[in-house]
């Protein structure tokens, strides 16, 4: 945030600036100290090394030659996972990824003895092969997607600018087909590729590139001679674009950068249908750092909009998170797709006009490097941040602090943040699942609306089970993402360390 502006400042008559979250609204924070429940960092060595060498996974994929930087689960069949990475650790190494199926993993647990710092001898449970290896990228694979809504597609991006595409063929009973499709190079570096979830315009992703460029393309195999197609390049953003994501009807993108600009596309034209563009012709919200109310000085990292679409919250450097009011299309006129089985807006969002400031929080010391709402009918937002912690906001009650896990992943940074979708497991829609450099996986019940009191530590926290396997950072490891289903039942990690592991919940 600029200096000029009042980290608490009161509230503004006017309504022209936000709220910021004072400490009395915290409704829970919790510290993790010594007397955890689960065992944290020791200052003895041979117990820190102990702890080091668990392994809780069910089984592995040990096929990367360097780091894990991304992976991709199958919308329809989600055993089938892909990863990207390098080839190797020199700095002009290959891309390379692969697609293996972890329905191979013994449903049962598997206790292997530690295991020593050489990948080979990690693990005894089930060892995966690969079905298919992502070749022609001339640098690192860094973001995979399958497109939606039957995963018709694999895309992968990679810091060579490529933009590849491979048909995949799933059939019940027979093995999964793999054929590269085309490529388009048009930038630098991409950052991310995010899938359009709409069943209207199947098949189509965006991307965010390192020229500050943001570009929809559509998978078409029926067009033999384009069969990767551009649907619409911007280029308002002037520092590289570091997230983006779709609203969940798919009508919209919203993208922010390093410059601390957020912009949500009008890709489809709908909002432009019904008069809620901008003069750019472009956008229907458009923030950037000139508005000191909005500003994040150093940039924004991270995105995330609601279940039902009408609320967005983009979170950046030193801790900061702005919430800002979305277009609601079918309010403006009818007929724009809405969320499946949801309602034009949630009684738990506030109705605002489009780009309106509703909140600016800043309960986190570092960036916020993964934001994401919770599934319809909870009301809770989820922000993961460079300092350890994990901040939970209620949307419903003007998105006070539920509860703040300072030192979540003790201090290493929270890669990401991902809510058990279904209502199905066990706690439902309450799980929220982390992973960090510390190399563990967490799951977190935010059960409870009061305070725990004389409670400390990672029981009033809501700790359910922690998950080990990979080498945390300072040994040359940590978890970068993972992807857990619907269910929730089982995670599977892209390790910093190369490998990648299936744990059982």
């Amino acid at each position: 945030m600029s200096s000029s502006h009042n980290p608490h400042p009161q509230d503004d008559p006017e309504g022209d600036e936000p709220d910021m979250l004072d400490a009395d609204e915290a409704l829970e924070e919790v510290e993790q100290g010594d007397d955890d429940d689960v065992a944290m960092d020791s200052d003895d060595d041979d117990q820190q090394e102990e702890i080091a060498l668990e392994n809780d996974s069910i089984a592995y994929f040990d096929a990367h030659k360097d780091s894990v930087f991304c992976i991709a689960q199958h919308p329809k069949y989600p055993s089938l996972i892909a990863t990207g990475g390098s080839e190797g650790d020199d700095d002009d190494a290959p891309g390379k990824g692969y697609i293996f199926d972890a329905s191979a993993a013994e449903s049962r647990p598997v206790l292997p003895p530690s295991f020593s710092s050489d990948p080979s001898a990690r693990a005894e449970g089930t060892q995966l092969q690969p079905l298919f290896s992502i070749d022609g990228h001339t640098d690192s694979i860094n973001t995979l997607a399958f497109t939606l809504p039957n995963g018709d597609f694999l895309v992968s991006g990679g810091l060579d600018g490529r933009l590849r595409a491979y048909a995949v063929r799933v059939a019940p009973g027979a093995q999964p087909q793999f054929k590269f499709l085309a490529e388009s190079q048009e930038v630098p570096e991409i950052n991310w590729v995010a899938p359009c979830p709409s069943p209207q315009y199947p098949n189509t992703v965006a991307l965010g590139a390192s020229d500050g460029s943001v570009w929809v393309y559509t998978v078409d195999p029926s067009d033999k001679a384009n069969p990767l197609q551009i649907v619409q390049s911007y280029f308002l953003h002037t520092g590289p674009v570091t997230a983006g994501t779709w609203t969940p009807d798919g009508n919209l993108l919203a993208t922010v950068s390093e410059d601390s600009s957020l912009y949500v596309w009008d890709v489809w034209g709908l909002a432009a249908g019904k008069g809620l563009v901008g003069d750019n012709g472009q956008t229907c919200v458009s923030l950037t750092g000139a508005d000191q109310r909005f500003e994040v000085e150093g940039g924004l990292y991270s995105v995330a909009v609601s279940p039902s679409g009408g609320v967005l919250a983009c979170g950046g450097a030193g801790g900061a998170i702005r919430v800002v009011g979305m277009p609601r299309l079918a309010d403006a006129g009818g007929g724009a797709q809405q969320p499946k089985g949801g309602k034009a807006r949630s009684a738990a969002e506030p109705a605002a006009q489009a780009g309106a400031i509703l909140a600016a929080l800043q309960v986190q010391s570092d960036s916020i490097e993964t934001l994401a709402f919770a599934p319809a009918p909870q009301t809770l937002l989820a922000a993961g941040s460079v300092d350890g912690s994990v901040a939970v906001y209620d949307t419903s009650r003007s998105f006070a602090l539920r509860r703040n896990i300072a030192g979540a992943h003790d201090d290493f940074s929270v890669v990401k943040v991902e809510w058990v979708r279904s209502a199905g497991s066990a706690g439902g829609q309450w799980l929220l699942t982390s992973c960090g450099m510390d190399g563990v996986v967490r799951r977190w019940d935010l059960r409870g609306a009061t305070p725990a009191q004389n409670i400390s530590g990672a029981a009033a926290a809501g700790l359910v089970k922690e998950w080990k396997g990979h080498r945390g950072d300072g040994e040359g490891g940590g978890v970068l993402g993972f992807v857990q289903g619907e269910t929730g039942e089982r995670i599977v990690t892209a390790g910093d360390d190369g490998v990648v592991l299936v744990f059982e919940a």
